[in-house]
């Protein structure tokens, strides 16, 4: 498990995501609020049938960006902690892919916060999602990953 100095939790993973327990370690007694998102697998995309998603990340910056987001939100917002997970690999539907908790002694610290983090999370770090349909596969808008590096040999100049 990757923490932080406020006690946040920032990971990629590969299991299911235990949002109950996420939810719970972001709780604290001097907290009046918690609020969560639960990204998850919808059944279609773009009026198709999706059969599943793959989740595929460049992870030791996405994990760097993770942690950069979670300081932002401690910097911007009076927020206490912070969970932040997102899944990698196949996906079913109904399966949670990204989850976000954040308490805070008032609720509006804590909504705004985690609507900043689903937000910024989304537009930074790098993560793709490919999309699977019946008849193929898509990666989804402005999440298609880098291309893999070139392999092929300069020849000498002769």
């Amino acid at each position: 498990m990757t923490t932080s100095l406020h006690d946040d939790i920032y990971q990629l993973v590969r299991e299911p995501i235990d949002i109950a327990a996420l939810a719970r370690h972001v709780r604290a007694p001097e907290d009046g609020a918690t609020v969560t998102f639960d990204g998850f697998v919808r059944n279609q995309s773009h009026n198709r049938p999706t059969l599943y998603l793959d989740y595929e990340a460049y992870e030791s910056m996405a994990l760097a960006k993770m942690r950069e987001i979670c300081a932002q939100l401690h910097e911007k917002y009076r927020i206490r902690r912070v969970a932040m997970v997102h899944r990698l690999g196949r996906l079913e539907i109904g399966e949670t892919s990204v989850f976000i908790a954040v308490s805070a002694p008032h609720r509006a610290a804590a909504f705004d916060a985690c609507r900043f983090a689903i937000d910024t999370l989304k537009r930074t770090v790098p993560i793709w999602k490919k999309e699977n349909f019946e008849d193929g596969a898509v990666w989804a808008d402005g999440e298609l990953p880098p291309a893999p590096a070139a392999t092929s040999r300069a020849k000498p100049a002769s």
